[in-house]
């Protein structure tokens, strides 16, 4: 059974940083991309961040880049997303996820609030 469980949000003001982690089980971590996505409250769900199988590629959209970092663990199966630099427009619940054949699988996220 495929399992993705994020740790880390929390109420931060704007500028402060945190880092979200996903652990991951049920599936075989070392060859899947793992993606960061996030919901805003009235918004769709969004693409935040991706990292390939050996975290050697990463992808950002246009409105995290370079302000956050995806990063992997293949030996503790666990997918980090380190956030800097946060503004009230990083609100959301971000959920870590994986596609496998034509599933795409959801933790059920952490909600991040920045707000001061």
């Amino acid at each position: 059974q495929v399992r993705l469980v994020e740790f880390g949000g929390a109420l931060v003001q704007p500028g402060d940083s945190l880092r979200l982690s996903c652990a991951a089980s049920g599936f075989p971590f070392n060859t899947s991309v793992l993606r960061w996505s996030r919901q805003a409250p009235g918004n769709q769900r969004e693409l935040v961040a991706s990292i390939s199988e050996d975290g050697t590629l990463t992808h950002y959209v246009n409105f995290v880049k370079g302000r956050f970092t995806v990063s992997r663990d293949n030996v503790k199966n666990m997918v980090l997303l380190q956030m800097n630099s946060l503004s009230s427009e990083d609100t959301a619940v971000y959920c870590c996820n994986v596609s496998l054949g034509s599933t795409v699988n959801w933790g059920h996220g952490p909600p991040v609030t920045v707000s001061s």
